[in-house]
């Protein structure tokens, strides 16, 4: 289903894959693709009906109709996706130290995207021009803390400190969240948003009781969380979730069935 929050058009694909469209028809994008969830390839961890996933269907998707893409890191970098979404109208906002020549997948250079791309710092403001205002779009560093519960015995993490960044969204007047891969840093419950795109898959991002404390510090006007039971690391119980979510006063929707 399409979830609708304050004027705002929301869908979930899949994976990281999240559309914003606001009345006005300013479309953005964060981190399309992967995992065959924009082409219809996309099956559920352990096979059985995709009908029966708490995760989006798949479908195979070809709008090309963003005014706004917005890529946080290496493991959302999906070149093929991203023209699926995108057209040479387009704003294509990549982190800096995105870096396609050291992905092991087959991905092309972040140079040859469709529209305008913008790189972007770790701690940065752009405003992209449009209908409904267009939109404001600032950068947030977003990590796994070196001695957090993501860390090994040595301290490494899956997303150390500068290899990716969150994003807070300002669309039709309304602020969304999305903190990318991380883990759920007490810098982001000072993070004005009405709506907060929470991962609850833990393993290399934040659980779900972790997003749910960082969400009840936060206080949203709803949480939608994504990125989760795409692939077997991102395993979560949605409706445990939304269960403890809303235990806190928090408002929250699933978007789990349309594709």
């Amino acid at each position: 289903m399409t979830v609708h929050h304050d004027g705002l058009a929301v869908t979930w694909f899949g994976y990281a894959t999240t559309r914003i469209e606001t009345p006005g028809g300013f479309v953005a994008y964060l981190d399309p693709g992967r995992y065959g969830v924009l082409t219809g390839e996309w099956t559920p961890v352990g096979g059985g009906n995709p009908k029966d996933a708490a995760h989006p269907r798949s479908t195979d998707y070809r709008a090309e109709d963003a005014d706004l893409v917005c890529v946080t890191h290496d493991h959302h970098y999906d070149s093929d996706a991203i023209r699926r979404v995108a057209n040479e109208g387009t704003t294509v906002v990549v982190y800096e130290a995105v870096d396609p020549s050291g992905i092991d997948r087959d991905v092309d250079p972040v140079s040859e995207l469709p529209g305008e791309v913008v790189r972007i710092g770790e701690e940065d403001h752009i405003a992209i021009d449009g209908v409904d205002g267009g939109a404001d779009v600032w950068s947030v560093p977003a990590y796994n803390e070196p001695d957090g519960p993501r860390a090994d015995a040595d301290g490494d993490v899956s997303h150390p400190k500068g290899f990716g960044v969150g994003y807070r969204l300002s669309l039709g007047g309304t602020s969304v969240f999305w903190p990318g891969d991380s883990d759920a840093l007490d810098a982001f419950a000072e993070i004005s948003a009405s709506l907060f795109l929470a991962n609850i898959g833990g393993t290399v991002v934040s659980t779900a009781a972790e997003s749910a404390d960082l969400a009840e510090r936060m206080e949203p006007d709803l949480v939608l969380p994504v990125h989760y039971n795409t692939i077997e690391i991102l395993q979560a119980d949605s409706g445990e979730f939304a269960k403890d979510i809303a235990k806190r006063g928090v408002p929250v929707v699933l978007d789990e069935q349309e594709g």
